[in-house]
């Protein structure tokens, strides 16, 4: 193994052991956002209030050296309140770019479907390319720019849906349920001390392992995880199979088939292999997969939902030994 993937290995190991200090359980959120950082692709985080969304980005910002920004996103918000705009600067009669909250490592975009399209769509360019275009002068984001959009799976009242075209720009989307009952009762024994998971975030308890521009330069360690020839077939034929189920209205696109090729090599460092196995893949497909899809209403009027048909889909085609 080279020195470079062992690197990322440990910096992965000690990031864990770093946010595990403040939030507990939710591992399977946390091995998706740290994908999703040392990939460079977005998430899309799906959980009621007070489960730790907004704690666990604070976290990730702290550990991993980057800039945190929060936009609570409302019917009333405007496209330049997320991208900033021109001022007039009387004192030197000239325009003053005052940048909006979209200028930072680790952005949470909360409740992203509260607000309207023309605002959503303002993420579109920054996510993408990130690029900012502000009168007609494009500036560059930071390339450790990282979008964490939170929606409320309930209340669906005054909510705008997010067009096909946004959602394909998230790796991910999650979903963040409650703790079970030993992890509930840990955070309760805690609350009542001085070591609630607020607490020690703000205590300087939680240590910072790394910077936005190391996490750059390990990103390019990913390369070195193997992807053998027939597993990277799999993946395809996986994708590919979601458009040709007759149930599908709409299946996974290409941008789906680079996602799930790269967090599968991000899983695997993660879990300290230098090589991607059929599991990482089938354990990717539904948080890759589920918000892409759009099943044809007929099955849906019949009780089909995306989840289930992934898993048609994971056991119609055929695993590589």
């Amino acid at each position: 193994m080279t020195e470079s993937l062992e690197q990322l290995k440990l910096a992965l190991a000690e990031a864990r052991a770093e946010i595990a200090k403040v939030i507990i359980g939710q591992q399977n959120v946390i091995e998706h956002a740290l994908i999703a950082i040392f990939t460079g692709q977005h998430v899309l985080i799906e959980g009621v209030p007070g489960v730790g969304k907004t704690l666990l980005v604070r976290t990730l910002a702290k550990v991993l050296g980057g800039d945190f920004a929060r936009i609570q996103f409302t019917p009333d918000l405007m496209p330049a309140d997320i991208t900033g705009t021109s001022v007039f600067n009387l004192k030197e009669s000239n325009f003053v770019l005052v940048k909006g909250p979209v200028f930072t490592s680790f952005l949470l975009a909360d409740e992203i479907n509260r607000a309207p399209a023309k605002t959503q769509s303002a993420l579109l360019q920054a996510m993408q390319e990130r690029l900012v275009t502000i009168d007609n002068e494009t500036h560059a984001l930071p390339p450790s720019f990282t979008v964490f959009a939170t929606q409320n799976p309930v209340e669906y009242e005054g909510t705008y849906p997010l067009p096909e075209a946004q959602k394909d720009r998230f790796m991910f989307k999650v979903n963040v349920g409650y703790p079970n009952r030993d992890e509930e009762l840990n955070l309760a024994g805690r609350m009542l001390g001085e070591e609630s998971p607020e607490a020690v975030l703000e205590s300087g308890a939680v240590r910072q392992v790394l910077t936005a521009d190391r996490v750059i330069q390990l990103r390019a360690a990913l390369q070195l995880v193997t992807v053998r020839e027939e597993l990277l077939a799999y993946i395809v034929d996986l994708v590919r199979a979601t458009r040709e189920h007759e149930a599908m209205l709409v299946g996974a696109g290409p941008r789906a088939t680079q996602a799930l090729i790269l967090a599968s090599r991000a899983r695997a460092a993660l879990d300290m292999r230098d090589f991607i196995t059929p599991d990482d893949v089938r354990a990717l497909a539904e948080p890759v997969l589920g918000h892409r899809l759009v099943l044809r209403p007929e099955f849906e009027i019949e009780g089909l939902t995306v989840t289930e048909l992934i898993h048609r889909v994971l056991e119609a085609v055929a695993v590589p030994r």
